[in-house]
């Protein structure tokens, strides 16, 4: 499948809502070398895959280290993904991100040990500037993580939670989050 032909990318630069991205968007070529290491996954194995699995490693080392946004190929990611702010973003390679979700500079989603347990972040969530998703946490559906929060619980959906650790904030329809 070619790019232009995946519908994830297209939801991916629908969301930028710019003409040129990658003149504009920094953000976009991490998306774009994460697509492109899955579209290399689903070939068929042979020496066309061996060297194109070789390339997206090198691109993803360049892009990795020239924006700060680090997005392993092995993570399941929706279309529609937006990174504003691009640096310092880490997501682990286990992690699962929605449809049209929204990460800001700073941002980690990870485990709390390794071999532990991922976050999932279900469609439309939104990460504040260096909000920190980490463990096996659902995020629910149109949530909201304030900017610097730590998540170590599940957050409802449509909720806004902020702080250390993330609470919901007044006028939240839930009081409290689930214990661990």
């Amino acid at each position: 499948m070619a790019i232009h032909d995946d519908p994830l990318w297209q939801q991916d630069l629908l969301r930028l809502g710019v003409a040129r991205p990658f003149f504009k968007e920094q953000s976009i070529w991490a998306i774009w070398v994460y697509r492109y290491g899955r579209r290399v996954d689903a070939m068929t194995p042979g020496v066309g895959k061996r060297f194109r699995l070789r390339l997206y490693w090198l691109l993803f080392r360049l892009v990795e280290t020239c924006t700060g946004i680090s997005l392993p190929k092995e993570a399941e990611i929706g279309g529609g993904l937006r990174i504003f702010h691009f640096g310092g973003v880490f997501v682990h390679p286990q992690a699962r991100i929605g449809r049209n979700c929204t990460l800001r500079q700073g941002v980690t989603i990870g485990n709390k040990s390794e071999g532990g347990s991922v976050p999932v972040l279900e469609d439309e969530v939104e990460l504040g500037a260096y909000a920190q998703v980490l463990g096996g946490v659902v995020l629910g559906q149109g949530c909201r993580v304030g900017a610097l929060s730590v998540v170590t619980r599940d957050v409802p959906p449509g909720v806004t939670v902020a702080g250390i650790p993330a609470r919901p904030l007044h006028g939240n329809d839930v009081g409290t989050l689930p214990s661990p």
